[in-house]
């Protein structure tokens, strides 16, 4: 197995292979997709759903981007991890957006950094990818953007909605992104998109045409709350976990756990030892242990 890079991803899609993306928070997990021979990892802003507990991914704040995306970036050594900007984190300016990219990459070791919106950061695309930082890119649906949807809901239906979300791509392609994620976008777009665009789309919720497929992990384990449209469960570790965490609770509480092989008996201390202990006072080892 070999490191993915954005050489090896622009010739999977070259030569047609489809590229395979998971999001990922944690150095446990990283470990696993790693070992697993996912090409890509997205630290995305969605921990701020999925391991903090908010209704969307607005409170999101850079430091706790850093927290999560080194902890990934410690345990992949194949796989190609991106790192989302948080919301704010590169709107208000071109400055803003070029130095909190460079805190991503420079405190995290990612490989790329990601941000939402079409042709309105082309501008911060450019100055990124200008200082070295390569640039994933995300149109359609942009959860950080959903107050102005009006709600997470498909992008691109009709004629003017197709044109724009088409317009947004092929704007982040001229501005040097090298790759973007289409979100909520109706299939038959979405493959235009990917036959018209020289770099990689990946697809949450686009179809299979996209050169690669993005999941949020919980969300394909069936450990979510809820399950939108475009998830497939690969597997019920959901249930898993909750069989498990139920099974521990009823050994603990019958005391059947630990039992006799999950102790270390072989080192307890003798029974003179113990008789000895239980007679000492407290002030007496206290004393003379220095506690």
């Amino acid at each position: 197995m070999k490191k993915n890079t954005i050489v090896t991803l622009a010739d999977m899609k070259a030569r047609g292979e489809k590229i395979s993306q998971l999001t990922c928070y944690d150095y446990s997990t990283a470990r696993l997709m790693d070992q697993a021979g996912i090409n890509m990892i997205l630290v995305g802003d969605s921990l701020g759903m999925t391991m903090q507990g908010y209704s969307d991914t607005i409170p999101v704040t850079m430091e706790e981007m850093i927290v999560y995306g080194r902890s990934v970036v410690r345990g992949c050594e194949n796989t190609f991890v991106v790192v989302d900007m948080p919301f704010m984190s590169y709107q208000a300016s071109v400055e803003q957006a070029v130095v909190n990219a460079g805190r991503l990459m420079k405190e995290t070791g990612c490989d790329a950094v990601k941000l939402e919106g079409g042709r309105e950061v082309c501008d911060q695309i450019r100055a990124i990818t200008a200082a070295g930082i390569p640039v994933c890119a995300h149109v359609g649906m942009t959860p950080q953007s959903h107050h102005a949807f009006g709600g997470f809901k498909v992008q691109g239906k009709g004629e003017e909605g197709a044109a724009r979300v088409l317009a947004d791509a092929m704007a982040v392609q001229a501005a040097g992104a090298f790759a973007v994620v289409l979100e909520c976008v109706p299939p038959k777009l979405a493959a235009l998109i990917t036959r018209k665009l020289d770099i990689i789309t990946i697809g949450i919720g686009a179809g299979a045409a996209c050169d690669g497929q993005v999941l949020v992990w919980q969300d394909m384990l069936a450990m979510g709350p809820f399950t939108p449209k475009f998830v497939k469960h690969f597997a019920q570790v959901g249930q898993i976990m909750t069989d498990a965490f139920q099974a521990y609770d009823a050994e603990v509480k019958d005391a059947s756990f630990p039992a006799a092989a999950q102790t270390y008996a072989k080192s307890d201390c003798s029974d003179e030892i113990l008789e000895r202990l239980e007679g000492r006072q407290s002030a007496e080892l206290l004393k003379l242990y220095s506690l």
